[in-house]
This record gives C-alpha cells, sequence and structure tokens, in this order.
C-alpha cells in the first residue's frame, strides 16, 4: 500500500483510529480484542483502504487476535459507516505494530 501524504488523508485516518478504538472498547466482546491498543491508521492514495494498526500485550496469540479482528473487520467497518460523514467507506487491514517493543525489547535491526 502506498500511503497518502495528503492532509485529508490524515484527518481521515485519525478519525478511523479513534473511532474503531471506541468500538474495540465499547461495542466488541470477542475476549481476544479485551487489552489491543489501537496505535495509528493510515489511508492508501485514493482513500479506499485504511491500515490500522495495534498492538497486543505481552503473551497475546497474535494469530488468535488477527482472527478476531479480520472477523470484526465488516462489524467495524459498518460502525464506521454509521459515524463518518463520508460517502464511502474504506475497506480495514489490520496490521500488528511492533513498534514499542523493538524499542522496549531491542528486536529491530539496531539491536546490540
Amino acid at each position: 500500500m502506498h500511503p497518502s501524504g495528503s492532509r485529508r488523508a490524515h484527518r481521515m485516518a485519525d478519525q478511523i483510529m479513534r473511532e474503531v478504538s471506541e468500538m474495540l472498547a465499547l461495542e466488541v466482546a470477542d475476549p481476544r480484542l479485551a487489552m489491543i491498543t489501537v496505535s495509528g491508521a493510515r489511508m492508501n492514495k485514493d482513500l479506499s483502504i485504511a491500515e490500522v494498526l495495534y498492538s497486543a500485550p505481552a503473551g497475546a496469540d497474535l494469530d488468535a487476535v488477527r482472527a478476531a479482528l479480520d472477523k470484526a473487520a465488516s462489524y467495524l467497518r459498518g460502525g464506521l459507516g454509521k459515524r463518518l460523514k463520508t460517502k464511502f467507506i474504506p475497506r480495514l487491514v489490520f496490521v500488528h505494530d511492533d513498534y514499542l517493543e523493538e524499542m522496549v525489547y531491542g528486536k529491530g535491526p539496531q539491536a546490540g
């Protein structure tokens, strides 16, 4: 995906991040998603795809979390349709954000 650099895309990504985070916390009852944190979002150039970045607590089964997010994607997209004032609602793609893990545990390319 080629991320967009436009202000509209940034505003839409921020709004999607807030709304998805709120829906996961208050409306989705799947226990696999109980401690998920939405850490960001980014839009592609034509605003048809939103990559939603999430982090999971240490020890979480990332495959189960990913499956739960993929299962909840259509519900979340429907919720966005009711909350966003746009003609088209982007497809949601969930991407695990391991930035904090790399910073804390040194798993990144700069590790000792």
